[in-house]
């Protein structure tokens, strides 16, 4: 039974009819919330862990029948998927090996929160062919850390590094923020310094985003947020752009910094818009170019699971003009940009026909330029990239 049948319509994307390759897993456990996080998380007893365990396994068991290539890659996000217990983790591990047949060079990426990765649980992800572990470090600041919440010190993120280095990982990434409240442009260069001093493969760098329902957005409401503001926000995106490509990582994406063969291949399939499996509470896939969305409440999945249905929250089938226009604004983010033959073979037609005058006019402005195959965002135009990528939204049609 094919659970993502795809609806016919007058054109279509070529990647409908590819099976997914990637598979995200969603674990949702944290020992406390931070103060800006709206993830889909809880804190949670270990009997509930045990249920949403279960459910778990048993949706990786459908979904594994739909896999007909090996997984290219794998990505377990939370919450803190080194949170469960090692029992409970080794089945989680076990059933993606049991369900889903895996490339021989997959890339199998576990997110950490510092401090919750022992010897014992490295251990356990390396035996079941864990290869990449990404820490959310966030700052190598104690005042910052306790401001935004976080429970790990500065110390906890020098050791979870080097014990999974001393263990054998050879692909660590380190998640940092800025824009912080009261975060100032020292703070961010001790903070990148920190983290090119571990010697690191794979950096990531995200604005801080106030989002609704969170602490975060509650204080900036009653203005108790003192948020450094978009011009001391854009310095610092320039400042730690500058400090990682001086030292020896590269900008692939908007947000993300590799040596040259460390990019993160998963989210790579992300920004390509290419079909991916999700497994989990909350968790958002895209298969057959059906868009589906599992309910987020863990005692509603875990029912639902239990019934022998899918949890499903919504699936929405993707119309041919979301898809390129999808297509065109992730690709973006990269430094390479898109491929126009790709593009054309994907979808039957060059950008410059869906696009027409909007394709034109960004070209003319600079915010475009084109180097053989690729068509990419100028570096200058990063910091502002949202308000270009706006530009591509409802301009195709679907005639």
């Amino acid at each position: 039974m094919n659970v993502f049948a795809k609806q016919g319509q007058k054109r279509r994307d070529a990647m409908w009819s590819v099976c997914p390759t990637s598979l995200y897993v969603h674990i949702p456990f944290c020992q406390s919330r931070c103060f800006y996080c709206d993830f889909n998380t809880y804190v949670a007893p270990p009997s509930l862990m045990e249920s949403y365990t279960e459910a778990l396994v048993q949706e990786l068991a459908w979904l594994g029948k739909e896999a007909q290539q090996p997984l290219q890659t794998v990505f377990f996000g939370g919450g803190t998927p080194t949170r469960l217990p090692i029992p409970l983790l080794k089945k989680v591990l076990a059933a993606v090996r049991a369900y889903f047949p895996l490339a021989p060079d997959v890339e199998w990426t576990v997110e950490a929160n510092p401090g919750s990765t022992d010897v014992g649980k490295l251990e356990t992800l390396l035996e079941a062919g864990v290869n990449r572990i990404s820490f959310g470090a966030q700052t190598f600041s104690e005042r910052l850390l306790m401001s935004i919440g976080r429970i790990h010190n500065v110390d906890d993120i020098a050791s979870s590094v080097e014990r999974a280095q001393s263990l054998g990982f050879q692909r660590i990434n380190l998640d940092l923020m800025f824009g912080l409240p009261e975060q100032s442009k020292a703070d961010v260069e001790e903070s990148v310094k920190c983290a090119l001093s571990l010697h690191v493969r794979h950096i990531s760098a995200y604005w801080l985003k106030v989002e609704e329902g969170t602490p975060f957005f509650q204080w900036q409401a009653a203005d108790q947020l003192p948020l450094p503001g978009e011009d001391a926000e854009a310095d610092m995106y320039g400042q730690v752009r500058e400090l990682l490509e001086s030292a020896y990582l590269r900008q692939y994406e908007i947000s993300n910094f590799a040596e040259r063969g460390a990019e993160a291949r998963h989210n790579l399939v992300y920004w390509r818009n290419e079909p991916f499996f999700a497994a989990g509470a909350g968790a958002h896939g895209n298969v057959n170019g059906t868009r589906y969305e599992n309910v987020s409440s863990l005692l509603e999945y875990c029912q639902m699971v239990a019934n022998g249905r899918l949890p499903h929250a919504s699936a929405i089938s993707e119309t041919y003009a979301e898809a390129a226009e999808t297509t065109m604004i992730l690709g973006l983010r990269l430094r390479d940009g898109i491929s126009l033959r790709r593009f054309e073979e994907r979808f039957s037609a060059v950008p410059q026909q869906l696009f027409g005058e909007v394709w034109e006019s960004l070209f003319q402005q600079g915010y475009l330029q084109q180097k053989g195959d690729f068509v990419s965002l100028p570096l200058q135009y990063w910091a502002v990239s949202n308000e270009i990528f706006e530009k591509f939204v409802a301009t195709v049609t679907e005639d």
